[in-house]
Parts: structure tokens; sequence; C-alpha cells
């Protein structure tokens, strides 16, 4: 009680201030019509920009359920095309399994670890075995070649980057179908080196290189960077530059594909090697 009287008598003058005042603006308001109307406008202006600070923050809370949320339907509409792609062609198909002769399967997932300043590179998925997740699956970031599973827990899953030296990866130029290797020499986590490619093929600066879909991994037709820089080598090979579709040290969210006749495959290989 003591505390609240020293408070009055310290801040009097303010507060018999703020009272007068306040006593003035409800007399100017309610005075006259123009600035009643002035005075309530200033009002809803207020609560309109609290409102909005309030919904902007609210939608930002929900961004991460908001992106879950794509995630799964994202991968529902390309397991659902997968499915429709290979019932509207069934002749080109003696393949059966249990989700109408469809060959990949894709899955969603939130990167939990990565790295991009190392020699060799890997990531963390939060998905494992009881989700499904294999080794050998491949792993893509916005429609753009992301790694490979090389290791799987019950819940866990880590991918070899292709920010990684012993990543090599079957890819041909889109423009005119020329195939060759990609890998990365350790340098720049922006770009990879596409070789094999001869030199009588013609090479632009912007050409698509996309996967070959030779591998049991990736998908035919996934792209994987741009050509930024090429040059002839004392071979009768290029040495091409490629500005990765993937940022890497963006790397957030990612799909996994597995093939579904990848063991088919790779088993008929080995008869032949």
């Amino acid at each position: 009680m003591r505390s609240l009287l020293n408070f009055l008598a310290r801040y009097n003058n303010l507060i018999i201030f703020l009272i007068l005042e306040g006593i003035a603006i409800y007399l100017l308001a309610t005075g006259n019509t123009y600035h009643n109307s002035l005075f309530v406008n200033g009002i809803r202006g207020m609560t309109r920009g609290v409102e909005e600070k309030i919904n902007n923050t609210r939608t930002y809370l929900s961004l991460r359920d908001i992106n879950d949320a794509l995630a799964g339907q994202n991968v529902a509409l390309k397991n659902k095309m997968e499915t429709m792609v290979k019932k509207e062609n069934p002749l080109f198909f003696s393949y059966t399994d249990t989700i109408y002769q469809q060959q990949y399967i894709h899955s969603s997932a939130e990167v939990i670890n990565n790295a991009v300043n190392r020699q060799k590179n890997y990531f963390t998925i939060d998905k494992g075995r009881l989700q499904g997740i294999q080794v050998d699956m491949a792993v893509v970031s916005d429609n753009s070649v992301a790694g490979k599973i090389v290791g799987c827990s019950e819940n866990y899953s880590v991918a070899m980057s292709l920010l990684n030296l012993d990543f090599k990866l079957s890819v041909r130029i889109k423009s005119n179908g020329t195939f060759g290797s990609l890998s990365w020499d350790g340098r720049n986590n922006r770009e990879a080196i596409l070789s094999e490619i001869p030199q009588h093929i013609i090479v632009n600066v912007g050409d698509t290189i996309e996967t070959t879909g030779y591998s049991a991994i990736f998908p035919e037709g996934i792209m994987v960077g741009t050509v930024s820089d090429f040059e002839k080598t004392g071979g009768d090979f290029y040495k091409i530059t490629i500005l990765l579709k993937t940022d890497f040290r963006k790397l957030h969210y990612v799909d996994i594909i597995g093939n579904l006749k990848k063991t088919e495959e790779t088993e008929l290989e080995k008869l032949f090697k």
C-alpha cells in the first residue's frame, strides 16, 4: 500500500495529465460527427494492423504443417501417376507386382543433418526401414538429383550426397541424347564435372543435363543441372562443368524414389558380367 501511495505521489502530475487528456479526447471524439468518424476509423485501422500481424504470425508458424501436407500430397500424386502410366501401356510391362505394374514408388522425407564442406559428404533423413526406405533408393530435391540411400536404421537413413567423391551418375545431354558420367571433383558445392562426352558432339552453355535411366537407382529424365562451361582436354573428350540445380546448402525436403524392379534388373545383369 505504501509503495502504491509513493508511486501516486511521485507521478501525480503525469497521472492527472493523462486523465485530463483522455477526457479531452473523449469529448472531442463524441462532440461532433467529423471527429467521431476520425476517431473510430483510427481505432479500426489500428485494430486491422494488429490483426494482420497476428494472422501473419499464425501463418508463419503453420508453414511446417503446410509443407508436410504438400509433401504428402506430392508423393501421393507421383505414385498415382506411376500407376496411371503403367495402366495405359500394359503391353510394355511383363513384370507383375502388387501395385498395378508400377515401377517406381515415391516417399517424402525431411533432411535433419547435412554436410557440404567435406570431400565425402552425406546427409541424414527422418525416415528408415519402418517407413519403407531401403539402401540404393534415389534421393531427389525439387525434381533434381540429390543423392542415394546408403544406410538405414528403423527410423532414419543416411544418403550419399552428389557432393561426394565416390558418387557417380550416368547422365545425358538432353538436346542430343549423348550420355556420359557425372562426378564431383570436391571443389565447388554448386558444380560437378561431366566426362566421357566426345569432342565431335556439339555442346552449348545452358544445355540441360538429366539422368539416363541406365542405372537401376535413378529414373530417366531427372534434371541434374545445366552446362556452365566446357573445354577440350588432351584426349578425345570434353571436360564439361555442370551448374547443379540442387543447392545443397538449402537441402530440406526431399523425395525418395524406389525402383520396384531393381532386384530383377541387377540379378539379370550379374549373369553377363
